[in-house]
């Protein structure tokens, strides 16, 4: 295994490598399939972290890192338009708890780096907001207790993963679920359609906004 080939997994836009990231084939729809082969992690932090940071260090040993990765996909909010679509300035891991040594939540110990990961980096005209990443489905009540405007379940390992790699992060994310309580998968899956499109058509302007300099690496 360890010496198998990479799968052709990344994408040429303007001179630059993009790896598109994604946590689960539900989210991979008809859209998306038509213009990316993206690395499907697995759904949480765990399998993202290990997915993400073992594709980098493939693709670093083989002389192709990436220039920039996108990590796409769907995201739970109770404040936000539903089936809207974001790009996250920000990820918290809101899992993360040693308040019984003193350290605040949401704080790793003796970490070197924030609680809060910024995302600087950015498409133009694409509405920006908050994003939480943890290994639980947020419903309901459950969104009381969180600061940030939207909730997934992998983005902040991705991020870890590509800050170790030195790579810049987007991450984009529709929102799937939120206003109501979820009551089973199809709460999640019943408008993921629409959200596959709406990524295509985000992507879809990267190149130009890396020719014309209104995405700057």
């Amino acid at each position: 295994m360890r010496n198998a080939p990479l799968p052709a997994l990344q994408t040429t836009a303007s001179g630059h490598c993009i790896l598109y990231v994604m946590a689960a084939e539900q989210e991979y729809g008809p859209h998306l399939r038509a213009r990316i082969s993206p690395l499907i992690t697995g759904v949480g932090p765990i399998e993202a972290a290990i997915t993400t940071a073992t594709a980098l260090t493939r693709l670093a040993q083989v002389g192709t890192p990436p220039d920039l990765i996108v990590s796409l996909g769907s995201a739970g909010s109770a404040r936000l338009s539903h089936c809207g679509l974001y790009q996250a300035d920000s990820v918290a891991w809101r899992d993360i708890n040693a308040a019984p040594l003193g350290i605040a939540p949401g704080t790793t110990p003796f970490a070197t780096f924030p609680a809060i990961l910024p995302l600087p980096l950015r498409l133009p005209d694409l509405p920006s907001a908050s994003l939480s990443t943890g290994g639980d489905i947020v419903t309901g009540k459950g969104f009381d207790a969180i600061a940030q405007d939207m909730v997934d379940m992998e983005t902040y390992a991705i991020a870890r993963a590509a800050m170790v790699a030195q790579t810049p992060l987007i991450a984009l994310r529709g929102i799937s679920d939120g206003q109501a309580p979820v009551t089973g998968l199809h709460d999640w899956t019943e408008y993921l359609h629409i959200i596959d499109a709406k990524l295509a058509t985000a992507i879809d302007t990267i190149p130009a906004a890396l020719e014309t300099g209104l995405l700057c690496l």
